[in-house]
């Protein structure tokens, strides 16, 4: 007798998608796209960490020219990255898989080097970051009101150029510091007309971005990332909780396929701490698939599953580290140690796709 799958190595039907466990690939950002052109090397990256009826999301994906604040980062603006993205769409699609895109625009957490003419980085507010030892941050210019469209239709044009280059879906990245919520919460956007002041002003452009995305690939095609409780880039809010559920209420009325929520516990450098917040208000209000991200590990996801506090849990580190994660879950075999000096590296083997399989 074979012993019961963990909890997370059940089916799930996510939508139209059916899915053969619950170990989900985080976006994760790897900068080796170089001029923003995804590269053969990330169709090994992403095949290795395709299974049958597993879902990935792939690595933040610029929408435009004044989407970028890191060095090569993919972009799909262009018929270039169109063409790019494919062959590593497909590679993920032989091993079975489902591919989403995660879309997103940096906003103000960039540098005037990476924007085009050497132009200031846009954003909710002109109020600047904090430059830190490793970047520095320019002065960012404040959205007119009527250029927010224009933002818009980039996240629209974006969506469509990834289902063309045969992506399953699009997560809209409204997470860690970037654009979309620089609209969103309340410490970043200090503006006076109607994107800014009550929460539902702060979360308009958001919604506008989910609202024409699902016109133009189908709600059943979608997903959004949230950190609510997150603090990255100086990115704070005064009551998450509030933001957080009236995110989810909102994003029910358009019936999108997930929420993919970053737990509270994850601060903005990454590391773990207690905390008193909890994502189940969120979990219990949304109405599709709910995925859950930050610091788990083995038993951590299993303990969400088994709860219902999630349908699906998200790996970023563990899942770089082991390429095979789902199956050494199954096995509960030991896993190989990520090493932070190379996620950022441009190397396109080292760090990226010489972690060892399980013999």
């Amino acid at each position: 007798m074979e012993a019961d799958p963990i909890p997370l190595l059940t089916p799930y039907k996510m939508g139209n998608f059916s899915l053969s466990h619950r170990v989900v690939l985080a976006p994760l950002t790897r900068i080796r796209s170089y001029g923003n052109v995804p590269q053969p090397h990330a169709v090994l990256y992403y095949s290795q960490r395709a299974s049958k009826g597993g879902l990935l999301i792939a690595e933040a994906t610029g929408v435009s020219d004044t989407a970028q604040g890191y060095p090569d980062t993919p972009g799909i603006w262009t018929k270039e990255h169109v063409e790019a993205w494919k062959p590593i769409v497909d590679a993920v699609h032989a091993k079975g898989a489902t591919f989403f895109c995660q879309i997103w625009h940096v906003g103000r957490v960039s540098n005037s080097s990476f924007q085009p003419n050497g132009q200031e980085p846009i954003s909710s507010t002109d109020k600047s970051l904090t430059s830190n030892d490793f970047e520095k941050f320019s002065p960012p210019r404040r959205l007119r009101t009527d250029e927010i469209p224009n933002i818009v239709n980039d996240f629209r044009l974006a969506a469509r150029n990834a289902i063309e280059a045969g992506f399953d879906g699009v997560e809209l990245h409204g997470a860690h510091g970037y654009l979309l919520e620089q609209f969103m919460k309340d410490k970043v956007n200090d503006r006076t007309d109607e994107y800014g002041g009550s929460l539902e002003n702060r979360c308009r452009f958001a919604l506008e971005v989910v609202d024409a995305v699902v016109n133009e690939i189908g709600a059943e095609r979608v997903g959004i990332r949230l950190s609510p409780f997150a603090e990255h880039s100086e990115s704070r809010d005064s009551n998450p909780t509030e933001l957080g559920l009236y995110m989810v209420n909102a994003l029910n009325k358009y019936n999108i396929l997930y929420c993919h929520m970053v737990e509270p516990r994850i601060k903005s450098n990454d590391e773990t701490i207690e905390s008193p917040y909890s994502l189940v208000p969120m979990r219990k209000a949304f109405n599709g698939t709910f995925m859950v991200a930050g610091g788990y590990d083995r038993q951590d996801g299993i303990n969400a599953i088994a709860d219902n506090r999630a349908d699906l849990v998200v790996y970023g580190r563990l899942f770089l580290a082991n390429p095979d994660l789902p199956k050494r879950f199954a096995l509960n075999a030991p896993l190989n140690k990520y090493n932070r000096e190379t996620f950022y590296t441009s190397d396109p083997v080292v760090g990226y796709t010489d972690y060892p399989f399980l013999e």
